[in-house]
């Protein structure tokens, strides 16, 4: 990858807006045409793409859409709560029925129905824990073509996002460890943003943010260690 490219995903970057405004400018601007997204939740993301990207062809909607005892999140409401979501992605989405594929259950359970070097682009918001994240990242990669990117949400410098009682958010810094595990350029974008370009490339970090300055686990846990102090 060159730093043309990287320059073209920042300068993407720059006019602002949300990260649905960020990745629709992305997937217009790289005709993507195969995508999955991880982690559906109520489906604006996937609305924002479908309607703002006429190229796309196959969008793959991955989410349990259910209660899971093993997740320890914020977002894992009842089965109830999760059954009016998942209808509402239905309907959202209702206007592109012809390309979405719905795949509903847990990345390990589903992603063997997405043939491996099929997707131009991917973007991960599902489970944000170290598990959760691990799982993601290794069970997608293999899906993404070459030349592909996978992007994501919640890259931050600290791991707490919620209250102790919860998970720590763990994309940070486990996908740039991923990125170097695989040879890959890992870009680090407002709005807690990433992206992982799959590509004959060696491992590289770019920070768009400047927050980033330390990669390391112990300094992404310092912020509860300073709230605590306080």
């Amino acid at each position: 990858m060159t730093m043309s490219t990287q320059s073209s995903l920042a300068e993407l970057a720059a006019p602002g807006g949300t990260r649905f405004d960020f990745w629709s400018r992305v997937v217009a601007n790289r005709r993507v045409r195969r995508l999955a997204e991880i982690g559906v939740w109520k489906g604006d993301f996937a609305e924002a793409l479908f309607s703002t990207c006429p190229d796309i062809e196959t969008y793959y909607l991955v989410d349990p859409w259910k209660h899971l005892d093993d997740w320890a999140k914020p977002a894992n409401v009842d089965d109830d709560r999760f059954s009016e979501h998942y209808a509402g992605v239905i309907a959202r989405t209702e206007p592109w029925a012809q390309k979405r594929v719905v795949l509903r259950g847990r990345t390990t359970e589903v992603s063997d129905q997405i043939p491996d070097d099929s997707l131009d682009f991917a973007y991960i918001d599902g489970d944000h824990s170290l598990r959760g994240i691990s799982i993601d990242l290794v069970q997608m990669w293999p899906k993404i073509r070459a030349g592909g990117l996978i992007g994501g949400d919640d890259f931050q410098p600290s791991v707490w996002q919620h209250s102790g009682k919860f998970e720590p958010t763990v994309v940070f810094p486990l996908a740039v460890y991923f990125a170097e595990a695989v040879g890959a350029c890992i870009e680090a974008f407002p709005r807690s943003q990433f992206a992982i370009h799959k590509t004959n490339d060696r491992f590289i970090f770019v920070d768009h943010t400047g927050k980033y300055g330390d990669l390391t686990l112990r300094t992404a846990l310092r912020g509860r260690n300073r709230e605590r102090a306080n």
